[in-house]
Order: structure tokens, then sequence, then C-alpha cells
């Protein structure tokens, strides 16, 4: 029995693809261990979407190599780097994200000694495979791959092309399989999810209120949607929402709080179509945990752009900012445009982490004193976390074993990044 070591960086839809490639590879009679010393293979799934991120996967393949063993590179970096991955190891097979249904033969052909390149788009539904869950609790369901929109600086385009959905009824399947398994948190996933169903005459709404028909006691976390496809879709993504099975969890991307400077990433909606989206569910759903994105320091940005982000924030008040430093991606158009000093994009950045620090802290607080059930999904050195209908991480020290299980909690403190409950 041959034995493979994996590991993933990126996404969730990534992550999937990692227990994908476990489950189909276990069938098959390989073995998966906990570290690449002890294996025979070694398989890292690579994310390529921020110059860091790829700065660590350029790391660790040459880590990898050193242990001269096979090697297979996966994920989004073989379908935009091919020649500074065989740079790194001229070795390594690769395989492509949309191709991941192939690794059984890919990762054969590597420990005889081979090189393959599965690179190919098979859009297949990747749903319904063998899988090893990281959390036996949580089931992550990707429900298409590629997206429909061309902005400036991303990457991950060339890597997952063009808007595939998968079909609604293997979705289902998918969920209600996971379900019967003792799945307790669905994870719905795709690079858009907003824009789910457009090419095959269905919506995200839509397959909400199907998956909420399923019979069993789980609750679901629908991932990123951009604001271009969401707010066609206003209306009814709210009224899903309002299902008790939904978390009230919105990931919203603004990216920059300036008109201007939405134009030239091509994001394709406005500051006014995002603050529409924001107040009506905000209207609708009290207590909803909003995530944005926002890149800081991108070219052209100006200190008057910058400061318009900042008031966004200070009027928007979201839950979670994810920020990002600008870096320019190969092949991308703004890698054209001229580039902001990081002295400058640096200062930015602080400026920004400070505002959302204290914003998170004030947004925290106010859930103190709030008492009821909540789920128990992930388990920590002192104790658990918890997640409440909002999808607030909830830190629990307690030696009983409560992982997996639905239990009424207080909360009584706070910080900027989580809730503290007894």
């Amino acid at each position: 029995m041959k034995k493979v070591f994996i590991e993933s960086y990126g996404c969730s839809a990534n992550l999937s693809d990692s227990q994908v490639i476990s489950g189909l590879l276990k069938e098959n009679g390989f073995e998966i261990v906990n570290s690449p010393k002890k294996s025979d293979l070694n398989i890292i799934n690579t994310c390529i979407v921020k110059n860091p991120t790829e700065q660590r996967m350029i790391h660790r393949i040459r880590e990898l190599t050193k242990l001269k063993k096979p090697l297979v590179v996966a994920g989004c970096m073989p379908k935009t780097s091919q020649k500074l991955i065989e740079k790194i190891n001229f070795n390594a097979s690769m395989i492509g994200p949309d191709s991941i249904e192939g690794i059984v033969g890919v990762a054969t052909a590597t420990i005889e000694g081979r090189k393959i390149f599965f690179l190919k788009d098979l859009r297949k539904p990747k749903i319904c495979l063998p899988k090893i869950r990281l959390n036996p609790i949580i089931n992550i369901v990707p429900i298409a791959i590629g997206c429909l929109g061309d902005c400036s600086y991303c990457s991950v385009k060339f890597a997952k092309g063009r808007l595939f959905s998968y079909p609604k009824e293997k979705i289902i399947e998918e969920v209600r399989i996971a379900v019967k398994s003792g799945c307790k948190e669905i994870w719905i996933t795709s690079q858009d999810n907003s824009c789910y169903g457009k090419d095959i005459n269905s919506s995200l709404p839509e397959l909400l209120n199907e998956v909420c028909k399923i019979d069993g006691e789980f609750f679901v976390r629908v991932g990123m949607m951009n604001p271009t496809h969401a707010k066609d879709i206003l209306n009814q993504l709210i009224e899903s929402y309002k299902n008790e099975k939904i978390f009230k969890f919105l990931h919203l991307p603004i990216q920059s709080g300036s008109n201007r400077v939405l134009e030239k990433m091509k994001r394709k909606y406005m500051i006014e179509d995002f603050i529409e989206i924001v107040n009506k569910f905000r209207k609708e759903i009290p207590n909803l945990t909003l995530s944005t994105d926002v890149i800081v320091g991108f070219p052209a940005e100006t200190e008057g752009d910058f400061n318009q982000t900042i008031s966004l924030i200070k009027k928007i008040k979201p839950n979670i900012v994810n920020i990002s430093k600008f870096g320019a991606r190969p092949k991308t158009e703004a890698t054209n445009l001229r580039q902001l000093d990081m002295k400058v994009v640096n200062e930015r950045s602080s400026i920004l982490h400070n505002l959302v620090k204290k914003t998170s802290l004030e947004n925290n607080k106010k859930w103190i004193g709030w008492k009821r059930k909540v789920l128990v999904d992930e388990k920590t050195k002192d104790g658990f976390i918890a997640r409440n209908f909002a999808y607030k991480p909830i830190i629990i020290k307690t030696r009983k074993n409560v992982f997996g299980k639905i239990i009424e909690t207080e909360i009584k403190d706070a910080t900027a990044n989580c809730l503290i409950a007894k």
C-alpha cells in the first residue's frame, strides 16, 4: 500500500478538492499519512490568489523537493505558473483544479517515475465523490467552478475559467448524503456563489430553498457573493436567508470605497449597489454578520480614494474585513498600471487594520448577555469553538465533550475576533 501525504492551501473550494483527492486515493488502495517524511508521494494543492500566497507555495514546493520524493503539484498554480514549478522541480507532475478526478492515475504514474501533466478542464461536477473530511461534522459543497467576472487584478480566472454550474440535483444529493452521515454544517462554496445557475437556467436562491427542504438538523453557511450578481437576485436571496437552516452570514466583498477605483478594477458594480444590498439585508435580517474584503493600494488609488474606503467602513461597520495589500499578478491588466509605493500601501493598510479592529470589538460587545443555542463545530486545546445563528465564533472553555452538539450558551465577554461564552 503506497503512502501519500497531502497539504492544501487557499479557499474552501481548494480544501474540498483536497478532501476529494484523499477520498479517491484511499478508495483506490493508497494510505493517507500525516507527514511528508512518511510518504511515498507528496501532493501539494496550491493557491495563487495573492503574491504572498504564491511565495509560500514556492517555498513549500522547494521544501518538499528537498525530500527527494515524487511530487504532484495540484490546484491553481499548475494552470498559471507551469514553468515556475518546473524550474523548482522539473520532475513534478501537475494536475489542474478542474481535473482532480484524474488524481489516481497521476499519483500512480508519478510514483512509478513518470512525469504527468493533467491540466485538462473536465467540466464535471466535483461532488458526490469519495472524500475524507478534516472535520467530521462539516461538509464543503462546491456548487460551481469559474466565474463571470473579468476583474483587472485577478489571476484565478486563468486557472478556473468561465462559470460552470453544477446540476442542482447532484448538489442536493451531496448535501443529503452528508447530513445522513452526521454532518451538521454545510458550506456552500464557489468563486462567486451569486452567479450560480446563470448558465443552466437556475439561481442560488432556488438552490438554497431546495437544500433547506432536506430532512435533518443542519445549518448552511453561504460563501462569498459578488455584489454584481447578488443585486440581481437580492429579494429572492433575502427570502432564502430567512430559513432557520441558513446561517445569517453574508460575505459580500467591496474591495474599495471609491467608484473610480472599482471601475479600474472592472468590478461591474458601484458603492451604491453594495450599500443597497447591505441595507436591505440588515432591514430584513437583524443581527446579520457582514463580512467584506478590501484591497489596499490598488494602482492609481489616491489618498482621496482611500479615505472613501475608510468612510465606507465607518458607515457600514462590517463585522469582518479581510484586508489585502495589492500585489500585481502575472498576465493581469493591473500589472501594466503604475504601482504605488509600498511604504504608502503599508501605511494605509495599518490605518485600515486599526479601524477594523476597533469596529469589530464594538460590534462584538453588543452580543454580551445574549443567551441561546449554538452549534459546537471545532475543537481547541482549551475547549471548543461554537457558532450561533449569525455564524459568530464563540469560545467555550469546558472539559466536557460537546463537539458536534447543539448546546445552550450565554455570552460573557468579547474580543475583536470572537465571543466568549459560559
